[in-house]
């Protein structure tokens, strides 16, 4: 039987988030997707992962952390994309508004950040750690997460391309900062965005893995 996708406006501060939620029948988990640089729930390789999860029994929620009208300023500054404090801020409070949610509160919420909402997912697990009790990290900055990075309670797995070479980097410098159960995947000959033909599947297993190791439904 398949999840049914339901479009929300999420009720966090400020109003006007909406995301795109997706409960399968027994779900044993959530995972709240963090999109990355100037992407949104619309995002084809996000909807992809999400799909994949469900299909794994995963809840999934895609939502965009900037209001329509922050979007069309952020187009032009890029600034708020890197602004992880309120990115992070507006993952927690999503992360309390589906804790509340009839159907959803029942399940273990984990964040799925991809690009700068890794380093958003991280800072919102180290702030509520009784909240975001799993973390997977798709082609992230988890560096931007900072001094947070040190107080991070839930596993954490790092997942980046083997011809990302910069990130990579980023995220083994990350890594040995994180003082939780942690693993960081390396996935062969992937670029930044998991472009190549499997690398996205690969993507995909792994966080499907950590996630349903990692949450319940209670």
């Amino acid at each position: 039987m398949a999840s049914t996708l339901e479009s929300v406006p999420v009720v966090v501060a400020p109003p006007g988030l909406e995301g795109d939620l997706a409960i399968p029948p027994q779900a044993t988990g959530l995972a709240l997707f963090a999109h990355g640089s100037g992407s949104s729930r619309f995002s084809p390789r996000n909807r992809y992962v999400a799909a994949f999860l469900q299909q794994g029994g995963l809840a999934t929620l895609l939502i965009d952390l900037l209001t329509s009208q922050e979007e069309e300023v952020d187009d032009v500054t890029r600034e708020l994309r890197f602004d992880i404090g309120m990115l992070a801020r507006r993952l927690v409070q999503t992360a309390e508004w589906l804790a509340g949610h009839p159907r959803a509160g029942a399940l273990d919420i984990g964040c799925f950040g991809a690009s700068t909402g890794g380093g958003a997912a991280l800072v919102a697990a180290a702030q509520r750690p009784d909240l975001v009790r799993a973390v997977v990290s798709r082609g992230g900055r988890p560096d931007l997460a900072g001094p947070a990075l040190a107080r991070v309670k839930a596993p954490t797995l790092l997942i980046v391309g083997g011809r990302d070479h910069p990130v990579i980097d980023m995220n083994r410098e990350a890594y040995d900062q994180l003082a939780c159960e942690k693993r960081m995947d390396i996935v062969p000959g992937a670029t930044h965005l998991f472009e190549e033909p499997g690398t996205l599947d690969e993507v995909a297993r792994l966080a499907r893995d950590w996630f349903v190791t990692h949450l319940r439904a209670r």
